[in-house]
């Protein structure tokens, strides 16, 4: 090889290496998974609102899926969370009461509905992709409080019955099953999410995210990356949404409202958009926050919720993980 050709085997073989490098499992990647080990053991009393916290994570991961890396706002992602909710409840009150194939299936619907609806919505751009996303939940919620005879309507799906996991472990009161069945399935899906970020899939959804117009210009299938996203995001939705179905045994009206997509929202700005690990910092901290401010301020708590959202919003632009990057980059330039 001659001494010019050198230089330009080199390049590629160094940006293959930095993907791989991004790619391999770092040891403080296993630090949220510690924390809720931990907490098993550590919370007993607290592990019905830890198995809740891990939910909303996954839920949280799904939306950073369309919205961090493919670049797709959306106001009303709670249609998928619902859809997965009202297809477990319906399928464990008609004798469907397995709880891993009941998970798969709402997945499944969910993520049939997330084909159906992007192959309009994703048509769209800016305001009319938010108006369009809102008014697709707001119709799934109508839908739901006047079909009574499926859903329940106002008064939700009750009575609902979820046979032992694996046939051996209970649903019990305490909320150890439920805990330790979300985080397996968290687990699952950020080993997928994370496995689908660091894919040359995931980096054309990174290129859509900073300019459909140069992806299209490549030759890039724009349209049908960011529906295969969205179907994906959806799907996950619906596992979160079915996995709170068969750890609480009930089913409302308000998990396709509106206040759902926008609090999800919310946790992930909290943590950190686009950061496959603001969904882990997010939601815990939105949840524990509203727990100690409900029980402090039952009246004023959601404005102390602002107030925080108000505060990472200016003095920590990127969420919490943003803020912790600017933390590490100006202890690392004082070192220096």
């Amino acid at each position: 090889m001659s001494a010019e050709a050198a230089p330009l085997t080199a390049a590629p073989s160094a940006a293959v290496a930095a993907i791989l490098g991004r790619h391999r499992l770092r040891a403080v990647e296993a630090l949220p998974w510690l924390c809720a080990g931990l907490g098993f053991f550590a919370l007993p009393d607290y592990l019905a609102l830890g198995s809740q916290i891990l939910i909303m994570t996954l839920f949280a991961m799904s939306l950073d899926l369309v919205l961090g890396y493919a670049g797709i706002v959306t106001l009303g992602h709670a249609a998928f969370f619902g859809t997965g909710a009202y297809v477990a409840g319906i399928l464990a009150l008609h004798g469907w009461s397995e709880p891993i194939s009941a998970l798969a299936i709402a997945g499944a619907a969910a993520g049939l509905l997330g084909v159906a609806t992007g192959l309009i919505v994703l048509r769209a751009r800016g305001l009319a992709l938010l108006m369009l996303t809102l008014v697709v939940a707001e119709m799934l919620q109508e839908a739901a409080n006047k079909l009574g005879w499926l859903t329940g309507g106002t008064d939700g799906l009750q009575g609902i019955t979820i046979a032992p996991l694996l046939g051996r472990f209970d649903f019990d009161l305490f909320g150890r099953t439920a805990y330790l069945y979300s985080l397996a399935v968290l687990l699952l899906a950020w080993w997928l999410v994370r496995r689908i970020v660091h894919s040359p899939f995931g980096h054309s959804l990174t290129g859509l995210r900073e300019s459909a117009i140069r992806m299209r210009a490549i030759g890039a299938p724009v349209f049908r990356r960011r529906l295969r996203a969205y179907a994906v995001s959806a799907a996950l939705a619906g596992i979160a949404g079915a996995l709170l179905t068969q750890t609480t045994q009930f089913v409302g009206l308000q998990v396709l409202s509106f206040e759902l997509s926008g609090t999800v929202l919310v946790m992930l700005v909290l943590g950190g958009i686009g950061r496959l690990y603001g969904a882990f910092i997010g939601a815990p901290l939105y949840m524990i926050a509203q727990d100690q401010l409900a029980k402090q301020d039952p009246v004023n708590w959601l404005f102390w919720i602002g107030l925080l959202l108000v505060l990472i919003v200016f003095f920590a632009r990127g969420g919490i993980l943003g803020l912790v990057d600017r933390i590490l980059m100006a202890m690392g330039r004082r070192c220096a």
